[in-house]
């Protein structure tokens, strides 16, 4: 489907609980590669430079990241029953798999080989993660901070939380409120010139 092709949207809050239902089950170690796929791709719900906005938003709220993306975009369409139904449909179904799983786990967790296929799982998580990261690079073309500074920040970030072991919140804090103020100082200057231009 071409990239300019209008963006579709839920049909009802069913719709939302049930594609995020259907979302939450496919993303077993993290859910950033399928919800991507999904609502970008597949969906077209927003565009990738929508999704990269608001996963930024939904990750520096406080609780888990696709939560916070389903109750974004189910507020955006229903108001606030279409978040609850986007929160419903994120965690009623993985919450019986995670009990079932519990219960089946608990009896097998000391055995080597279920301890391999956590390393194994864990490993394919971050590569699915890698993967994302990479394909919406290109949408930071449109970004105003420009995609050098948008690298060296993401950069910055990565050598603060994953080489220096600095928190996460201190990193978070300094180069969120560096990306706000060169944000705010790029738009402001494409305003002026706006306003200048006869």
């Amino acid at each position: 489907m071409p990239e300019n092709a209008p963006l579709n949207q839920p049909r009802s809050k069913t719709d939302l609980f049930v594609s995020f239902t259907v979302l939450a089950l496919q993303g077993f170690g993290g859910v950033l590669a399928v919800v991507q796929r999904e609502l970008v791709e597949k969906k077209r719900w927003m565009t990738r430079e929508q999704f990269v906005e608001d996963w930024a938003v939904a990750q520096i709220m406080p609780g888990p990241n696709v939560v916070n993306l389903s109750l974004m975009i189910g507020g955006r369409y229903f108001g606030l029953p279409g978040a609850l139904a986007g929160l419903a449909g994120m965690l009623a179904a993985p919450m019986v798999v995670v009990l079932l799983l519990a219960v089946a786990f608990g009896g097998v967790s000391d055995a080597p080989w279920a301890q391999g296929a956590l390393r194994g799982m864990g490993a394919v998580s971050a590569g699915l993660i890698a993967a994302v990261g990479l394909k919406l690079i290109s949408a930071l073309r449109s970004n105003p901070m420009g995609m050098p500074v948008c690298i060296a920040l993401a950069a910055a970030s990565f050598a603060g939380v994953g080489l220096l072991r600095w928190p996460l919140a201190y990193v978070l804090l300094g180069t969120g409120l560096l990306a706000c103020g060169w944000a705010y100082w790029q738009l402001a200057q494409q305003a002026s010139r706006a306003a200048d231009a006869p």
